[in-house]
């Protein structure tokens, strides 16, 4: 017999699509493990308080590679390469610091001012006064140009990639998703033969030619660094920006806090990430041998999810936790993970959300929800949170 799924276990009347905090709190107050069902998944432990999470996040019994869950028996043929996420200790530490010593402090730097221009040019582009849905053209070719361009993917060739992404991320069916990991993967290894033979200042080339060397990414692992480089480069990040705004515009007195001060925007990020942050859970891990977690017992081969967005609103760590507040002191979340599989793309999501919020606000200064925020539609997806559309209205659009 399964395990009841969340959506079971939530108190009644709670939709833990629309939101899942009241379903996380009630739980952790029985516990801190939870054996549930996720559909497409299977059975797995949910780990919900901040310290049990953070320290699975770095327990090496808890392993990456799907090959010590015991219900593993292939990758059914559609996996796209081999990247970080799948991987464990020694071969993960590989592949970070060779994309790691490419994906420098200094180009994420570097990119701020495209990030600016990118913004700007999006937000001319949208009419004096009247409505449109954020996310499409706002929340999504930001982050979409932006990693695209960090990659050396043609312009012309950008607006694939969302579609294959989005079928990944949230299935509408196996067919259908393998049909998206198969493009995808077909266009990326035509895009790293091409930049073999004509390498450019991008963040591919300059793994193409890393590869060469004797310690360098091998052919598959080359694949599987590229879709994990777009999928996590963007999607997250779109839910960062539109998850933002839509907190922002839902608490208005906190808006006008940053509308008066911009200082307080670099912790307004931080807040957004804690209060509701695009990623619910890291990646699934599998437990090579028996481990205990807050007084319960998890059998060698099961698998454990560990709930990034239940842990960041743990009232033992953070007071007031449902409360969003700016103002927060910004520190101890665990929105971009912790230990070695932190999220390396970290620092270009922060500069991303503090520009685009930066401009948006500015440019934008009586932008609300046109909908009632009740009925907007969540993303159907386990790990990662954010709405399929935001619907706003301005009357007015500065000039840049």
């Amino acid at each position: 017999m399964r395990a009841p799924t969340l959506e079971e276990l939530a108190p009644e009347g709670v939709d833990v699509t629309a939101d899942p905090y009241p379903a996380y709190a009630a739980l952790r107050e029985k516990g801190h493990v939870h054996r549930i069902h996720v559909p497409g998944s299977g059975d797995v432990w949910l780990v919900l308080g901040r310290d049990e999470v953070r320290a699975g996040l770095t327990d090496p019994r808890l392993r990456n590679d799907i090959r010590h869950s015991a219900t593993w028996e292939s990758d059914g043929g559609h996996a796209i390469g081999l990247n970080m996420l799948q991987t464990d200790a020694p071969r993960h530490t590989r592949l970070r610091t060779l994309v790691a010593r490419e994906f420098t402090a200094g180009r994420v730097e570097a990119m701020g001012a495209r990030v600016r221009q990118i913004a700007d040019g999006l937000l001319d582009a949208l009419p004096q006064a009247g409505t449109a849905d954020l996310v499409a053209s706002y929340a999504l070719p930001l982050p979409l140009t932006v990693i695209c361009e960090l990659l050396g993917v043609p312009f012309a060739d950008q607006h694939l990639f969302h579609g294959w992404s989005t079928e990944l991320v949230a299935p509408t069916s196996p067919a259908a998703a393998a049909a998206a990991g198969g493009e995808m993967s077909a266009y990326f290894a035509a895009l790293i033969a091409a930049k073999a033979g004509d390498p450019g200042p991008d963040l591919m080339s300059a793994l193409v030619l890393a590869s060469a060397a004797e310690d360098g990414l091998s052919p598959e692992e080359l694949l599987g660094m590229a879709f994990l480089l777009l999928v996590a480069g963007h999607e997250t990040t779109v839910n960062l920006i539109s998850g933002g705004v839509l907190n922002l515009l839902r608490h208005p007195d906190q808006l006008a806090a940053l509308r008066a001060d911009a200082r307080l925007l670099d912790g307004a990020v931080e807040e957004m990430l804690r209060h509701d942050g695009p990623v619910t859970a890291a990646a699934f891990r599998h437990a090579a041998e028996p481990v205990e977690i807050d007084g319960v017992r998890i059998p060698a081969g099961d698998s454990v999810m560990l709930s990034l967005a239940s842990a960041s609103r743990d009232p033992r760590y953070f007071p007031d936790p449902d409360r969003f507040d700016i103002r927060r002191p910004a520190r101890g979340h665990l929105a971009f993970g912790h230990g070695i599989h932190h999220c390396l793309g970290a620092p270009l999501a922060r500069v991303e959300g503090r520009i685009a919020l930066r401009a948006l606000l500015r440019r934008l200064p009586d932008l609300e929800v046109a909908v009632d925020p009740d009925t907007l539609v969540r993303r159907p997806n386990a790990m990662l949170r954010g709405v399929a559309a935001l619907p706003v209205r301005w009357s007015r659009r500065l000039a840049a």
